[in-house]
């Protein structure tokens, strides 16, 4: 919130008296130190419950809380919609994602600028936050906590800070249930036999509606003060006055000035530069501060995307992948008073200063800590990708769909066994046997043996493949054919799955809202269709002259399916499942540890980092800092995009380069923090008498521009 100050007439500039057209000075433009309009009489407000509160408070918080639960819950699914519906890869969907983050802290900006210097903070959030989402998010974020501040008369100072921890945990409260529910909405919910983005979009639009008009309906109890000037701006343009001017009297005959600031004296008034200066003191420490956000934004993004490929059945609760992200505000919540009252007084009574900087700089190293345990969670995920064969190597896979067991031997061209193995009758088996080729490609002779059957094939197969030996009866013979399998395991946490179809007639199956996949008669083999994870208990068949419905049963994160349709006599059709690739066992559990550790750095660098600046930085520039720390959540995000879309890394080298990057990052940043010597608060405020030195002799040919009062 800025605060009002009276605007004083600065002291007459001593080259006046030289009335040169040239090296005339205005001491300030008109818009920067008119007095701004006087401040609304006061009038009593109804009160809530009969506290001290506004009645009107309600209604702000309220609308926040429905606010940032649109937001964050639209949010939580944002990085799925774009891989599931959109089917844009992992780090197309990265990047997107990491762009609208980015914009909704750089618009913050543009919302607070709109607001201070013509808008005001009731307008912007009626007309412009709550009527665009994308834009809608940089005018409530800068304006709905002052604006609230400014509901209560300054003999209410108590009640008015009771309020802004009202505030947060409305914040937190939105962030927490949306997170939480916005996904059970979009994957335990079916539209059209996809998962429901219609419905997890809907419900947080729905919620903004209701912000719009629960704070609408407030609108004849609000304060409303006029806007009172746009201090982002001044601060800008004394700051590029003062480099314009230096580099304009850069001659050596010009003596030189204590400050570079300084040079802004001709135009600005004193006290402006002094706040300004200490501004630049904290701004210049933000210059590596970027980097941690690159880090902890990556919850919504690369997290989202590793924990998709992981088991998220609990045993008491299937977790949806993107609902992880509801442990950072639960946490968030538990953390800050353990930090506040326990470990920070801990170490206090240890005899150590723990300092502001220091703690950020903790905080930086639990962020690191963070992405290193997912590079091993990464990597772990890995680990269990199904085994590719290697040169001159092939995987094969027999699949016996005859009433009883076979046995099965593979020779090589010099009639060398290369396999001997008995398949039960539809046997499940996920083994792969592995086959040694003289050459890259190569003819393979198969024996097969049922009952009192013999038959012999030859297939030709290559090197790098996996392939599966079908055999089935054929009357009173036994016939086979070889089919080449995808061997790779399914990627983002999909199911891939394809159909072998026994009857005497063609099949078309429909498993989503795409084509139907058809399936040839007799033994004929589908291609490979990838669907999400979930149970299928009624999957839409059709033949010729039939309709039908198959039960597919749970499919799993990660796995393979080859499904038999049979029609045994006294059963019916069915559907008999195989697991060509087992599922993904890792649990979703093992994510823990790092959102753990990142929550810590989060409350251990951001809560300390605003409060350190808060407490560095004069009243009149506290909306520039705000402005300031939202700019280095924008420009990390900005960092995810291009290495998104840049680095070419596997997913866990991608982490690596992160947590190794953020620890370079704090290595600069606790050099810069040593050299700090911290501002006592008496200190910030303290009006200085020092002047800047009187400029004589040939000071008189400094080359400055007219301006006009």
């Amino acid at each position: 919130m800025l605060e009002e100050r009276e605007s004083k007439e600065p002291a007459m500039n001593p080259f006046q008296k030289n009335e040169s057209k040239e090296t005339l000075f205005s001491p300030v433009s008109t818009e920067e130190m008119l007095p701004g309009p006087p401040s609304p009489p006061k009038k009593s407000t109804p009160k809530l419950f009969g506290s001290s509160y506004p009645l009107s408070i309600a209604f702000i918080v309220v609308n926040e809380f429905c606010e940032r639960f649109s937001y964050y819950g639209m949010k939580a699914v944002l990085t799925l919609y774009f891989l599931y519906f959109l089917h844009w890869n992992e780090d197309t969907s990265t990047s997107v994602y990491h762009a609208f983050s980015s914009l909704c802290y750089f618009t913050p900006i543009l919302g607070a600028a709109i607001a201070d210097s013509w808008l005001g903070k009731f307008k912007i959030l009626s007309l412009v936050g709550l009527s665009l989402i994308a834009l809608g998010t940089g005018g409530i974020k800068p304006c709905v906590a002052a604006f609230g501040g400014d509901q209560f008369e300054e003999e209410h100072a108590e009640a008015r800070t009771r309020y802004f921890s009202v505030f947060y945990l409305s914040i937190n409260a939105g962030s927490l249930i949306s997170t939480f529910i916005t996904p059970m909405l979009r994957g335990d919910v079916k539209c059209f036999g996809e998962d429901c983005y219609a419905l997890a979009f809907g419900i947080p639009g729905l919620l903004m509606v209701l912000a719009l008009v629960v704070f609408a309906m407030g609108s004849k109890m609000y304060r409303k003060p006029p806007p009172e000037g746009n201090i982002v701006a001044q601060v800008t343009k004394c700051i590029w006055f003062a480099i314009c001017n230096r580099f304009r009297n850069r001659s050596e005959d010009i003596p030189k000035r204590q400050h570079w600031l300084d040079w802004a004296a001709e135009k600005y008034p004193k006290h402006l530069i002094m706040d300004v200066k200490a501004l630049t003191r904290i701004l210049f420490l933000y210059i590596p501060l970027p980097m941690f956000w690159a880090l902890l934004d990556q919850q919504g993004s690369r997290w989202t995307l590793q924990a998709n490929k992981m088991d998220g059945d609990l045993g008491f609760f299937v977790l949806q992948p993107d609902q992880m992200q509801v442990l950072n505000p639960f946490l968030v919540l538990v953390f800050i008073p353990l930090f506040d009252l326990v470990i920070y007084r801990l170490i206090s009574k240890c005899g150590v200063n723990f300092s502001s900087l220091r703690k950020m700089a903790v905080g930086m190293i639990l962020a690191c800590l963070a992405f290193a345990v997912a590079a091993l969670v990464e990597i772990k995920i890995n680990g269990m990708i199904h085994p590719q064969p290697a040169s001159q190597e092939i995987f094969l896979q027999v699949l016996n769909l005859a009433d009883g067991e076979i046995e099965v031997t593979v020779q090589g061209n010099r009639n060398n066994p290369l396999l001997v193995e008995s398949i039960s009758s539809f046997q499940n088996t996920t083994h792969y046997s592995k086959l040694r080729l003289e050459t890259k490609s190569q003819d393979l002779h198969f024996h097969l043996k049922y009952n009192n059957l013999s038959v012999h094939n030859e297939y030709s197969v290559e090197e790098k493949n996996c392939y599966q030996l079908v055999v089935h009866e054929n009357g009173e013979s036994l016939s086979s054919m070889l089919v080449k399998d995808t061997g790779i395991k399914p990627a983002n946490g999909m199911t891939a799955i394809r159909f072998i179809n026994t009857l005497h007639k063609d099949m078309n199956i429909s498993l989503d809202a795409n084509a139907p996949l058809s399936v040839g008669k007799d033994y004929g083999v589908s291609e490979y269709r990838t669907v999400q994870r979930g149970k299928y208990p009624a999957v839409h068949c059709e033949t010729e002259d039939n309709v039908f419905s198959l039960n597919l049963g749970q499919l799993d994160f990660g796995t393979t399916y080859l499904f038999v349709i049979t029609n045994i006599t006294n059963r019916g059709l069915q559907a008999w499942k195989a697991e060509d690739i087992p599922a993904n066992k890792l649990s979703i559990a093992w994510q823990l540890p790092q959102y753990v550790l990142v929550t810590a750095a989060e409350v251990m660098f951001s809560v300390t980092g605003l409060e350190f600046s808060y407490s560095q930085a004069p009243s009149s520039m506290k909306s520039v800092l705000q402005a300031a720390w939202l700019l280095t959540v924008a420009v990390g995000n900005i960092i995810v995009l291009i290495v998104a879309q840049f680095s070419g890394l596997v997913q866990w080298a991608e982490f690596v380069l992160f947590s190794c990057l953020l620890l370079v990052v704090c290595l600069i940043f606790s050099v810069m923090g040593y050299y700090y010597v911290p501002l006592k608060s008496e200190g910030i405020h303290e009006a200085t008498e020092k002047q800047i030195p009187h400029i004589q002799g040939n000071m008189i040919n400094l080359e400055t521009k007219n301006t006009r009062l």
